[in-house]
């Protein structure tokens, strides 16, 4: 083999990138300082795009196909160059592959919480979490102002850098959106769709179209939580009076898993006002020509007002429940 025969065997007259993984966003053709041959193969596949750098420079960008790589039909790499050599000669350049499919399944999340005016709760502090997908639009502005000269760039790199630009923008959409925290749950699709044209516009930039972006959960403080919950129990029941007995039924509930605790007390207290208000229901409720049951003593009185005003400092009472009722006691003194 004769030293031209050499070097023309070290010459590159394939490039092209099969994928081993999903996650890798960038690629670079490891030339490993051999030159490209002139008349090289370039394979370009679906989802892919090509960068030619001339000595640093962006030259030229292919599109998906196979392309015959000769310097006098490079239009921008033939301008860059003199080629004193004539167009027979060797060139090299570096090649990086861009994947432009959609990446999906990033995960984003509000590292603080966010303070936002609520009509109900007045400012309540809100987190977030969801995911969002995005692709590779404009694989020059990308190369040049996002991903640079790394030999390879993953996916996960890109969800990084784009953490602390996400969770702000979805605090100024959330603001925007006016959602009580209580309705949330049921506005995330509105809440993602308000924040989609919000964020793409500090990733035009970069090159990056957002495709889609959700909203998977949000987490209210333990107060409100609490309040909701509440108001949950209160919309299951028609009246105060099944409300009242919903109540006694989970005092009833903690009692038996906690016989030696403090709840005793307050059962008592509840069941005792709870007969008291059937035996004063009785009392109005009964027919003029019976009987009149017997009347409580002053003792058994006092009990009933003490057991009601348990009642009322508990919350099971509004102040008006129990002036009525302290009133009907005490005409009965």
């Amino acid at each position: 083999m004769g030293l031209f025969d050499f070097i023309k065997g070290e010459l590159i007259e394939v490039i092209d990138w099969v994928e081993s993984d999903n996650d890798t966003v960038l690629w670079k053709f490891p030339d490993q300082d051999n030159n490209i041959k002139n008349g090289a193969q370039l394979t370009v596949r679906e989802s892919q795009m090509a960068l030619f750098l001339d000595e640093g420079q962006f030259a030229d960008i292919y599109d998906p196909g196979r392309h015959t790589l000769i310097t006098d039909n490079m239009p921008i790499l033939t301008t860059l160059r003199s080629w004193k050599h004539g167009f027979d000669s060797p060139f090299k350049v570096d090649v990086y592959y861009i994947s432009t499919k959609t990446f999906t399944n990033l995960k984003w999340g509000t590292v603080n919480p966010i303070i936002m005016r609520d009509p109900q709760f007045k400012q309540v502090r809100v987190k977030a979490f969801g995911t969002y997908f995005i692709k590779i639009a404009d694989s020059k502005k990308f190369f040049t102002e996002f991903a640079g000269t790394k030999p390879i760039l993953k996916i996960y790199e890109i969800e990084e850098r784009l953490r602390d630009i996400v969770s702000p923008k979805f605090a100024e959409a959330l603001a925007e959106a006016g959602v009580s925290v209580l309705d949330m749950v049921s506005n995330y699709t509105e809440l993602g769709d308000k924040v989609a044209p919000i964020l793409q516009t500090e990733l035009d930039p970069f090159g990056i179209e957002l495709v889609k972006f959700q909203v998977s959960s949000t987490s209210l403080p333990k107060e409100v939580e609490e309040f909701y919950d509440k108001m949950t129990n209160i919309n299951m029941v028609d009246d105060m009076a099944k409300f009242q007995q919903f109540q006694q039924a989970n005092a009833l509930e903690e009692a038996a898993k906690n016989p030696n605790g403090g709840a005793g007390e307050g059962i008592g207290a509840g069941l005792g006002f709870g007969m008291a208000q059937m035996f004063l229901n009785q009392n109005q409720n009964a027919p003029q020509n019976q009987n009149p049951p017997k009347a409580e003593t002053k003792e058994d009185i006092m009990k009933l007002l003490k057991e009601l005003g348990g009642l009322k400092e508990s919350g099971i009472l509004t102040q008006e429940e129990f002036d009525a009722k302290k009133k009907e006691l005490l005409a009965r003194l």
